[in-house]
């Protein structure tokens, strides 16, 4: 009862969405090193690839190999998905890996899954009200962690994260988290409700950015700057908006090369300019 009351304060925290019109959205892949492979619950797994876009009820299992990542948008099927650029011998550097090349806007959902981890993807809703589109979001960090960008919600929608000792309730923001129970914010707030495994009872905490929460032993404290900077370079890694190259024009040389043709006699003269 206690976490039930507690889960009801983090859900007035974001408010939840309701009414008729409700259409489910999917989580599109779009970026993938290392194995990961997912589950629709009927515990048969499937690799997984870039491109999918995954539904609702969907659990994604990560490999554990050391810099495993998957990198997913939440209700955007639409999502572009990079292109792996071919190697040209000529120009360095060139066989640059579709991993890195796509750059989701800050106007987009996006959840980093760690590698050795497991996320369900629960409920990804949307309804048009007319002004605003109210989402509602619920995922389950079942083991490991998770970076995710929160685009700002209007105050109808719902983006909810649950652990396996309790559940986030999130607002606009960039934060870092792990099923353990710890959790960094970078910009915005969290409010995280946790029940103490040993004594039941149950914690409630409001974070904002620049705070760290120990959620076992109820530590709040500062974010040091070296996490800080951490935060903000996987933030820009994450949100920075895909940039398009730009086309270089060269101004057109027009001298003219005076070269005498094979075979000219000694001391013919060539039209142009002489070199």
């Amino acid at each position: 009862m206690r976490f039930l009351t507690a889960c009801g304060l983090v859900a007035a925290f974001v408010s939840v969405a309701a009414g008729q019109g409700t259409a489910d959205r999917g989580a599109k892949v779009i970026r993938l090193k290392g194995f990961a492979r997912f589950t629709t619950g009927n515990f048969i797994f499937q690799p997984l690839t870039v491109g999918q876009v995954l539904q609702p009820g969907t659990v994604i299992q990560t490999s554990a190999d050391e810099g495993s990542y998957v990198d997913i948008v939440l209700g955007d099927a639409n999502a572009i998905v990079p292109q792996p650029m071919t190697y040209r011998p000529s120009i360095p550097n060139s066989m640059s890996s579709s991993l890195t090349a796509f750059r989701p806007t800050s106007e987009q959902n996006v959840v980093r899954i760690w590698g050795d981890s497991a996320l369900g993807v629960d409920k990804l809703t949307a309804l048009q009200t007319g002004a605003d589109l109210v989402t509602e979001t619920e995922l389950d960090l079942k083991r490991g962690r998770i970076s995710c960008n929160v685009k700002k919600l209007p105050a109808a929608s719902k983006y909810e994260v649950k652990l396996p000792n309790g559940i986030a309730g999130v607002r606009g923001t960039f934060f870092d988290m792990h099923s353990a129970g710890i959790i960094k914010v970078y910009i915005g707030s969290i409010v995280v409700a946790w029940v103490d495994p040993a004594t039941q009872n149950v914690v409630t905490q409001t974070l904002v950015g620049g705070q760290q929460y120990d959620a076992p032993t109820r530590l709040v404290s500062l974010l040091s700057t070296d996490s800080l900077s951490a935060l903000q370079q996987l933030s820009l890694s994450l949100v920075v908006a895909q940039t398009v190259p730009t086309t270089t024009t060269l101004a057109s040389d027009r001298t003219v090369v005076g070269m005498s043709p094979v075979g000219a006699e000694p001391g013919s003269v060539q039209t142009g300019a002489h070199q």
